[in-house]
């Protein structure tokens, strides 16, 4: 997929998955124990912007390919691990998310609301879709090679495209 045909897709996603109004309530903040996701390019996003060592590798459970997202407090420039999944999104500080209002809130959180009970599902799986393509991985590869990951692929089976 060429730059500007990504560049379509993820604004597709956000038409398709518009921001939800702010709010704190209870099932809204457990959202935050499981970071959302970014697009691919909400993530290029992030990473120009400095973020690169506050995201984590979650890897398919196929171990097809990878995605970006903003990692569990303790899994910071490494791997998803299930063990550290409690401890929610590393920019959840004291029930406020840190990106709010920076315009790199993930797509996924700005759109997951108490009010789209359900919808969460379809607008993850469009996520997961966009980041298992070309354009995708290859990101994947620059951030594993900027954080030094790259040297531990070995550890999941993934096939990485260089």
């Amino acid at each position: 997929m060429s730059h500007t045909r990504h560049k379509q897709a993820s604004n597709g996603l956000k038409e398709k998955y518009p921001p939800s109004e702010p709010c704190s309530c209870a099932i809204c903040l457990a959202y935050c124990t499981r970071p959302g996701w970014w697009t691919v390019a909400e993530a290029a996003r992030a990473m120009k912007c400095g973020y690169e060592k506050r995201m984590m590798l979650e890897v398919s459970p196929e171990q097809t390919f990878g995605v970006i997202a903003p990692a569990f407090k303790g899994c910071e420039g490494f791997f998803a691990l299930e063990e550290y999944a409690h401890r929610g999104c590393t920019f959840l500080e004291k029930n406020l998310c840190q990106l709010h209002g920076t315009g790199l809130q993930p797509l996924e959180c700005i759109f997951c609301h108490h009010t789209r009970n359900g919808q969460g599902r379809e607008c993850h799986a469009d996520i997961e879709r966009e980041w298992d393509t070309t354009n995708g991985q290859a990101l994947v590869v620059r951030w594993m090679k900027s954080t030094g990951l790259w040297k531990m692929r070995h550890l999941c089976q993934v096939k990485w495209q260089v």
